[in-house]
């Protein structure tokens, strides 16, 4: 939360707006409850009410926080921008009633939105999420610390050092991890970060080269959990194995959606 009003002491100081990124909040305002003094006995809707005084507006990806399988939302305090949004929406989403989605989903949204503020469904997930991390921990596994609210984060360039950025180890690992137990991470390192340069051909290097093993809410049982880090664990015992992968094609900007690779033989 000192965070958040020290973005906002700069924002107001230079005139610029601040929106948050919700995707998240409910889980952030977990850990402020957790760790930051003086919210240990204030309600999580409590600090998630405090979170969004700071801030002008904010974007919501809502199949995170919302708790639904599809949908986002703006929210902006200022009536002329929104004003102003609303005839973009009717252009690209649909009617401002319903911005592109189905009653169904608003509804869901809607019921979603009070139930994340649930202390004992955030303990749950989290506690679930820091099951995967610890075990993985445990076993030696490379991974970030601390671990978060939503993922676990391998860190390739522990995991498998013999494979040089350019051969894109995550997405190797994440090609084999799918292979082992149908587990489907996402790499985010090289190829998303990194680029040639058009003019030099100089490679410029990412400097995170992680996977991130999102967990899904209110999917899994522990049984699950336990299934993903096993396959994890025996790709680590056998990383010496492992190899990386070569660009086959890949769109001039944010290639590591849609782009193809292979492995090197």
């Amino acid at each position: 939360m000192e965070n958040l009003r020290g973005v906002r002491a700069i924002a107001d100081r230079y005139g610029i707006p601040f929106y948050l990124d919700a995707a998240r909040f409910a889980e952030n305002a977990y850990f402020i409850k957790q760790r930051e003094a003086g919210y240990q006995h204030t309600t999580v809707k409590e600090i998630a009410r405090e979170m969004f005084s700071y801030a002008d507006g904010c974007t919501m990806s809502s199949k995170k926080d919302g708790l639904v399988n599809i949908g986002g939302f703006l929210a902006l305090k200022d009536e002329q921008k929104y004003r102003q949004a609303q005839q973009v929406l009717i252009l690209l989403e649909g009617f401002v009633t319903y911005g592109g989605m189905a009653g169904r989903d608003l509804e869901a949204l809607a019921i979603g939105l009070q139930e994340v503020l649930d202390e004992c469904y955030l303990a749950s997930r989290i506690r679930q999420v820091h099951l995967l991390g610890n075990t993985l921990l445990q076993a030696g596994v490379p991974a970030l610390r601390p671990i978060g609210g939503h993922c676990v984060m391998l860190d390739m360039k522990l995991f498998l050092p013999h494979i040089p950025q350019e051969q894109y180890p995550a997405e190797a690992f994440a090609a084999e991890l799918y292979l082992d137990s149908g587990t489907r991470g996402c790499g985010l390192g090289q190829l998303a970060f990194g680029f040639e340069d058009p003019q030099t051909g100089e490679i410029q290097y990412s400097p995170l080269e992680v996977v991130r093993l999102a967990v899904p809410r209110r999917v899994y049982t522990d049984n699950h959990i336990h299934h993903v880090a096993k396959s994890v664990i025996k790709l680590y015992e056998q990383r010496q194995a492992l190899k990386g992968m070569r660009l086959v094609w890949a769109p001039p900007g944010l290639r590591h959606f849609t782009a193809h690779l292979e492995p090197l033989q």
